[in-house]
């Protein structure tokens, strides 16, 4: 979720947060995260990502079981073994573990890549939607009111109803 917020700042930024505005300028403000949460595409794409960590998560487990079940037969079968095969076998239990680490790792990266891919799209359409309805409400400016996005007072004109209408919620 730390990609999430990354993005979300961008997108504050790509609204063009002003240096300085003058008094004439009009400033509207949105919960970008909330409106971001709240789009159809970003709960199908969250859907996705969370069957696709569940799916490597079994995957995992299940390699884990093995491994398990095999260390546990090592065991009890290692009194009967000469120290050359236990040492043979205690080799093969360390590249086990050696490749659910890796799997694991590989799992971790294919996981960030498919959110970045999935969530590009959503907060494109997203930066599009609240740009024109600020445009069309004639504001200069659209300040995020997103918790930690640097806003602390947000009295003025909320977006959030109109982007709503504008994506048809």
């Amino acid at each position: 979720m730390r990609t999430l917020k990354t993005i979300v700042i961008a997108l504050v930024l790509s609204f063009g947060l002003m240096a300085s505005t003058n008094a004439q300028s009009k400033i509207a403000h949105i919960n970008s995260q909330e409106f971001v949460q709240n789009l159809p595409s970003y709960k199908s794409a969250m859907s996705e990502l969370d069957q696709r960590e569940k799916t490597y998560r079994k995957e995992i487990d299940d390699l884990l079981k093995e491994a398990q079940k095999t260390n546990e037969r090592y065991q009890r079968e290692a009194s009967t073994k000469t120290e050359e095969e236990n040492q043979k076998r205690a080799m093969e239990l360390q590249e086990m573990q050696q490749s659910i680490q890796e799997y694991r790792q590989t799992a971790s990266e294919d996981l960030q890549k498919k959110q970045e891919e999935l969530m590009r799209p959503v907060l494109e359409r997203a930066r599009e939607v609240i740009q024109n309805v600020a445009r069309e409400k004639g504001y200069d400016y659209v300040l995020d009111s997103s918790l930690g996005s640097g806003v602390l007072m947000a009295d003025g004109y909320d977006l959030m109803q109109d982007a709503k209408v504008a994506i048809g919620e």
